[in-house]
């Protein structure tokens, strides 16, 4: 069985700059790290490759640095994996990127399973999953809590809805995202990481890809637009209120009113 995870290098921190201009993140210089929702994607992997016998790859899209997050998949058990990389990359939007890992699965292989994380801690919109499925043509399940089995060419699995847990079956090549509640991610080991080499970790570009319209591709292949981003204005004004307990009660209620919140 052949397994791919999607995983994205997020920056490590909520110090991050927008550029003024195209509304973008500013990464360069930003200490990153995997998306915290991908390492329960890895772990879903590797353990069902563990039980079933299977294969573990990874893919990211990114600037080059982001290697260090297909090395750090390498050091949990994944046997190698992918970067996309390009400038034309640059700016995509949830569509864009959802295309453009389209592409770059396609040159990389078949797989039986591919699993993403819920969303990325920098974008929040979790789409990106179900749009990748739709570009290959291959069934999606969001919000999976357990694998429980994979037999007979279906995947079967326990999701959560809105109001209620479902029990379903899903046939392969399939798409799955999970959340936090599937597993506990292993750690890294250190012994891989003095020894693992630059071949486990392989870079496409868009020279690579069969689609060679640059249009498809980041910015311009972007449906949406951001018009203005910017951090959240911090308000640190603040109003004692003194008396007895009846005193405070008709002062707060009398702030409230004035705010029009009650």
């Amino acid at each position: 069985m052949n397994i791919l995870v999607c995983i994205k290098q997020v920056p490590g921190s909520n110090n991050v700059e927008v550029d003024p201009v195209t509304g973008v993140l500013k990464r360069s210089g930003v200490q990153s790290k995997i998306n915290p929702y991908d390492l329960y994607a890895i772990e879903t992997a590797l353990s069902l490759a563990e039980n079933k016998g299977g294969r573990v790859e990874c893919i990211t899209m990114g600037p080059p640095q982001a290697k260090a997050i297909i090395t750090e998949a390498v050091c949990m058990g994944a046997e190698c994996g992918t970067v996309l990389t390009d400038r034309k990359f640059a700016g995509a939007d949830v569509l864009a990127t959802a295309y453009t890992l389209s592409q770059g699965i396609k040159k990389c292989g078949e797989y039986d399973i591919i699993i993403c994380g819920k969303q990325t801690t920098d974008g929040d919109t979790a789409q990106v999953g179900a749009e990748l499925s739709e570009y290959l043509g291959i069934p999606n399940v969001s919000n999976v809590l357990s694998v429980d089995e994979v037999k007979d060419g279906k995947a079967y699995l326990t999701a959560s809805l809105d109001d209620r847990i479902v029990k379903l079956n899903v046939k392969l090549p399939c798409l799955i995202s999970v959340d936090g509640d599937i597993n506990t991610p292993r750690l890294p080991s250190y012994k891989v990481k003095k020894t693992i080499g630059d071949d486990k970790v392989k870079f496409l570009t868009f020279e690579d890809f069969d689609d060679q319209n640059p249009d498809n591709y980041g910015l311009s292949g972007s449906a949406t637009q951001v018009e203005r981003i910017f951090p959240p204005e911090k308000n640190s004004e603040k109003q004692n209120i003194t008396g007895n307990a009846a005193e405070q009660t008709e002062q707060l209620f009398g702030i409230l009113a004035a705010k029009k919140m009650i």
